[in-house]
């Protein structure tokens, strides 16, 4: 079967997508590693039995509402590549706020503290996604030297989650020096509950989904992990009475407070419905705060300062 026709017959399998042409493109682009522009310019091209087994069931599966990045297993984020599976939430382009405006204040400390190194906390990390495109960035974009690099905690409850943070690192860093390498380092932890250290910034995208919009999203076959979206949850793992997804983070707020180094800096992603709400939070431990818009406009990112 040639591309063309692949694509001809393929659309109406998964015309419920939002987007069944780009899932197509992503595809084909995947398993025959070709580009947009070769997806055009070979549409005769002869797709390989194998890979068309492949495709088939790979439709299947987007059928169902399987996130075309769980089915290649990749998702990019901030110009990186990242790996990915239900174990872990599929990085979202509003997080890339998150990391820009970490990375900027960051460069900006490291150049006016010539004398110490930064240390930073990614709790609930997932795939990693933050904290490993921070420090690329700083590495990159910034041109920060690498015995000026931050030390990085990549923290979650879930050792699974730990387990593709660890395989993003080593995609990202395998190459890189034993000193980069020496500055990560991933921890097991329900929120601050077995780390004593305080770090001048906290980075985090916790889980902060109402309970009943978290069990409305997972109808739709997506199959992240009600562990990264579920936001009405306690401390023991028990549902909360709430529902507002502020469970999380009525208890992250203040653990991360004792965990901050003075004059130190959270940043925190929220939901657009209850961002005011993670704010006002915020004050009343002594937070001055401020709320960042994502993409489209929606209030996303908490930055609070001590």
């Amino acid at each position: 079967m040639t591309i063309q026709n692949f694509k001809n017959t393929a659309i109406k399998k998964i015309a419920s997508s939002p987007s069944p042409q780009l899932d197509l493109e992503v595809l084909l682009s995947y398993i025959l590693g070709f580009t947009k522009t070769d997806l055009l310019m070979k549409r005769d091209f002869e797709i390989p039995r194998e890979k068309e087994v492949w495709l088939q069931e790979a439709l299947e599966r987007r059928a169902q509402g399987l996130p075309i990045a769980y089915i290649t297993g990749q998702k990019e984020f901030y110009g990186y590549n990242f790996i990915v599976s239900p174990d872990v939430l599929i990085p979202k382009p509003d997080t890339e706020i998150l990391v820009e405006r970490a990375t900027d204040l960051i460069a900006q400390i490291i150049e006016k503290k010539k004398n110490s190194l930064l240390t930073i906390c990614d709790m609930c990390t997932g795939s990693g996604c933050i904290a490993l495109s921070v420090m690329k960035s700083l590495l990159e974009d910034y041109n920060i030297p690498q015995d000026r690099l931050p030390k990085f905690t990549l923290a979650d409850i879930s050792e699974a989650a730990l387990d593709i943070a660890r395989k993003n690192a080593e995609g990202l860093f395998g190459k890189a020096s034993p000193l980069v390498k020496s500055r990560l380092a991933f921890v097991r932890t329900n929120l601050f509950e077995t780390i004593p250290a305080k770090f001048d910034l906290i980075l985090t995208n916790p889980p902060y989904v109402p309970r009943q919009l978290t069990d409305q999203l997972l109808q739709d076959g997506r199959s992240e992990p009600r562990l990264a979206l579920d936001g009405d949850v306690t401390i023991t793992g028990e549902h909360s009475s709430s529902n507002d997804g502020m469970e999380i983070i009525r208890n992250l707020i203040p653990q991360a407070k004792e965990h901050l180094a003075p004059h130190g800096t959270i940043f925190m992603e929220t939901g657009e419905y209850n961002a005011q709400d993670s704010a006002n939070l915020a004050k009343k431990y002594g937070f001055t705060s401020r709320i960042h818009k994502d993409l489209e406009g929606q209030l996303r990112l908490v930055e609070m300062t001590c």
